[in-house]
């Protein structure tokens, strides 16, 4: 294939990419409002997939094209952040079984992609010759993994905020999904179906639930098995449960909302707990190759002190949740700041400010 052959069908993929993305969005936007239309789901998954496979061809085309792994400039760092943000999408949705982590993502994944395809201008587009601080097999062996961090660190993080949404941000108690110490091993609540008969829990039952109790609970207030809504109360030991209007810890969701908020919490943990040692190795890996083409393992440049920063705070959200045991409102908070964080390192250092990373991008 010419050297024109493989530019048009970057082009080609390039657009297609964006209508893919762009229809697969509002396919999940679809399938979240009507969730009785069954075939939504698949289609969604289906497009993600069909879109993934597009940039992965585009990015194998740049390769070939310019001889060297396709990450030395912001167009294909684009790119390659959307394949891993997709990749790692398909994964999440099928660890979990739950299509609306297309509802989150996909927006995000066809955000970028337009940045990429229809924004920047042509020049930028264009593959250049590295320059002599990238002619490194690092290029591909830090790079890579730097990015595939980023996309699960914000794919985690768009499904801590999306917990936000569906909880209202308010503080509930889930079922555990943290380790540790601190871990909510057995929170001891069960969603009940209306009209079933609902048994006010014991005292031993509330010790081994951390003090929290789930009931049914009708417009009234009343515990009487026959309510609509779920919801959370705070029982201590030693006391017995009373109303949820006069509890100070109670929180009305539906049952499908407390089943959402509990998947969405999650997976985000388990997505995290994915790009975090990536982040690591990354970080390291970029220490080794500064050291060899700088002779410095870190010289506080933006870069490497914009991802330090995103370092701790992902630290800070997994100490969190393994040490602490927090679940819920406080670590979707961290990892919603995370998904900030992010981005101004991934792209923020690198439109605002100058330093040994800013080859190849705006300045």
């Amino acid at each position: 294939m010419s050297f024109v052959d493989l530019v048009i069908l970057q082009n080609w993929l390039d657009n297609a990419a964006f209508a893919v993305l762009f229809i697969t969005m509002l396919v999940y936007w679809c399938g979240a409002a009507f969730p009785n239309l069954p075939v939504l789901p698949a289609l969604g998954t289906a497009g993600m997939a069909i879109a993934n496979l597009c940039i992965a061809f585009l990015l194998g085309a740049r390769w070939i094209e310019a001889g060297y792994f396709p990450l030395s400039n912001l167009y294909e760092s684009l790119f390659f952040l959307t394949w891993g943000i997709t990749t790692i999408h398909l994964i999440a949705e099928n660890s979990s079984g739950s299509r609306l982590v297309g509802v989150a993502t996909a927006p995000v994944a066809m955000g970028i992609t337009a940045f990429a395809a229809l924004t920047l201008p042509s020049e930028m587009q264009n593959s250049e010759p590295l320059v002599p601080a990238l002619k490194s097999n690092w290029l591909m062996m830090h790079v890579s993994v730097m990015m595939l961090s980023y996309s699960a660190l914000m794919v985690g993080s768009l499904l801590a905020i999306a917990f936000l949404i569906v909880t209202k941000g308010k503080d509930i108690q889930l079922q555990g999904s943290s380790f540790g110490n601190g871990g909510f091993r057995s929170n001891g609540y069960k969603l009940h179906k209306s009209g079933q008969l609902v048994t006010e829990p014991s005292l031993e039952d509330n010790a081994e639930n951390n003090g929290y109790a789930r009931f049914e609970v009708n417009s009234n207030g009343n515990s009487n098995g026959n309510g609509k809504t779920a919801v959370l109360n705070l029982v201590t030991a030693g006391t017995q449960a009373v109303a949820a209007s006069e509890t100070t810890s109670t929180t009305n969701l539906s049952p499908q909302r407390l089943s959402l908020a509990e998947t969405l919490d999650n997976i985000s943990y388990r997505i995290i707990g994915l790009g975090f040692p990536l982040l690591t190795i990354g970080i390291i890996a970029g220490a080794v190759w500064a050291n060899e083409a700088w002779g410095s393992y870190w010289s506080w440049d933006p870069k490497e002190t914009w991802a330090l920063i995103t370092w701790l705070v992902f630290t800070a959200y997994l100490h969190s949740r393994i040490t602490k045991g927090w679940q819920g409102r406080r670590p979707a908070l961290l990892a919603a700041s995370g998904f900030v964080v992010v981005w101004i390192c991934y792209l923020g250092v690198n439109l605002l400010g100058k330093g040994l990373h800013s080859y190849g991008w705006f300045f």
